[in-house]
């Protein structure tokens, strides 16, 4: 069908639509561009944690006691590899050692040559180390940890790099959703590596898993640079009316021009600091469990290494699902001028944080089996709503900047990944339940912090530092809705 020719309003702006443009229904989202690029960018964030989060299950069956027969008859009893839990901690927290490394760099090297091509060579780098890595491994342990160091500093420029991405491609209302899917796509690469991690250990041993997921993430590569565009504006098959709409509604914004970052302004700014302190406290609870749950599940609650894989992935399932359904609730909120889009952040931040830090507390109370499952779903999944506050946040206070925003968001928010590891290294040593309870305890401190710190000073403004490289207003919600503006007639059916 066609649309006749009008004028829709977006952020202050009107967008023109042109009567001989083919366009598409609403719910043909596929047909959408950015929507594709968003599908893309879930794969992608897919294979960043399928690649990141695969030592935790091969650790276990790396360390775990077997019994062997020698070809002369001798039978040995023992872990392949023995590392206590002091090194096994700092294995785990090598990758991370690497990672926080790039932060800034990926954010500034995308904001200059497009975040495109910052996003598919960390993650094609990555995948090609991960091929390797069981040879290493074998050959030394100081091997191993450089590995993931490297894999480390190539994975640290994906998350920065990726809000390059939605400064070129995302409509302001659609900001939630496009962003959320992506990352959703962090949390399913989790649910889906864990469990097949463990069968790939018990059915073909421990290496397997870094061959299948390696090779996976060089497929995925392909794909990227074959499909996806640097910016709507090189995109081939992006119809004439989804083109003008995205232009439109980001203030005809010069992407290719040279952007200088405020760097004074940038570390005054308290909404900011608001929003790296929320990153920080929620990848420690995410950290936290994603590199010992597996461990936690195996040593206190006795599951068997096939059990540990599918039940570690059932929080990061739970906030895959929420992580979506938080995203559309965001822009409806916005959309319909319910909330203004500081509300909105610090409602679904501030709410997940608290709902964290009790769930984590119950965890801590209620070791058994059941119980702690649930209490740690909950809290993990409910952290999805977070997602949909402090990650979006870059791109409201400010677009053009969000990227190096969110580089130094991740640099502050990789420190758990290195530290949190360690601690539990050095605490849990016998094991028993009173020292993973500590773990526990400090988590729900660090999420508890975070929400205070971001209810008091989050923003969901543009700041004025950042309205230079911007040629349009937000009108506020409100006013929207007094106006009649809800999405339907701010976009047409693109």
């Amino acid at each position: 069908m066609a649309l006749t020719n009008e004028k829709v309003q977006s952020y202050g702006t009107e967008v023109a639509v042109d009567e001989s443009t083919e366009v598409y229904p609403r719910w043909m989202f596929w047909k959408k561009r950015r929507y594709v690029v968003a599908t893309l960018a879930f794969f992608g964030f897919f294979n960043v944690y399928a690649l990141r989060v695969n030592l935790s299950i091969a650790i276990v069956a790396m360390t775990e006691n077997r019994t062997v027969t020698l070809d002369n008859g001798t039978v040995i009893y023992g872990p392949e590899f023995e590392w206590d839990s002091t090194i096994q901690g700092y294995i785990l927290s090598s990758f991370f050692y690497g990672y926080i490394t790039t932060q800034l760099f990926g954010g500034w090297l995308s904001a200059r040559i497009g975040g495109k091509k910052v996003f598919g060579g960390g993650i094609a780098v990555t995948a090609a180390l991960t091929l390797i890595t069981p040879w290493l491994a074998k050959t030394s342990v100081y091997l191993l940890l450089a590995v993931r160091i490297i894999e480390g500093i190539f994975e640290g420029v994906t998350y920065p790099c990726i809000h390059a991405v939605w400064a070129r491609w995302a409509p302001p209302l659609e900001r939630t959703r496009l962003a959320t899917l992506a990352f959703s796509g962090s949390y399913v690469g989790t649910v889906v590596s864990m469990p097949v991690c463990a069968y790939l250990a018990k059915a073909l041993g421990w290496p397997s898993i870094f061959y299948f997921f390696g090779v996976l993430g060089l497929v995925w590569c392909a794909v990227w640079c074959i499909v996806v565009a640097e910016s709507p504006a090189e995109d081939p098959k992006i119809s004439k009316a989804e083109l003008n709409y995205i232009k439109e509604s980001l203030g005809h914004t010069d992407t290719n021009q040279r952007i200088r970052h405020p760097w004074k302004d940038i570390l005054k700014s308290m909404p900011v600091w608001a929003i790296v302190v929320s990153h920080f406290s929620e990848n420690w609870g995410f950290y936290t469990l994603l590199t010992q749950l597996p461990k936690f599940m195996k040593e206190i609650l006795n599951f068997n290494l096939g059990k540990t894989g599918f039940m570690s992935a059932l929080p990061y399932l739970a906030m895959s699902i929420i992580i979506q359904i938080s995203g559309h609730f965001a822009d409806w909120l916005q959309e319909k001028g319910i909330m203004t889009t500081t509300q909105v952040r610090k409602v679904f931040n501030c709410g997940a944080f608290i709902a964290q830090t009790v769930f984590m507390m119950a965890a801590a109370f209620w070791l058994s089996p059941v119980g702690t499952i649930i209490c740690l779903t909950l809290a993990v999944g409910l952290g999805g709503f977070a997602w949909s506050g402090f990650s979006v946040n870059y791109l409201d206070v400010a677009p053009q900047h969000a990227s190096v925003l969110m580089g130094l968001g991740n640099t502050v928010g990789t420190l758990p990944g290195i530290v949190s590891p360690i601690i539990t290294g050095y605490i849990v040593t016998t094991p028993t339940a009173q020292e993973w309870q500590i773990i526990f305890y400090i988590a729900s401190g660090v999420y508890l912090f975070g929400c205070v710190f971001y209810g008091v000073f989050a923003s969901g403004e543009v700041q004025s530092w950042a309205r230079g490289d911007v040629k349009t207003t937000e009108t506020p919600m409100k006013e929207r809705a007094t106006m009649g503006l809800d999405n339907k007639s701010f976009e047409p059916d693109l």
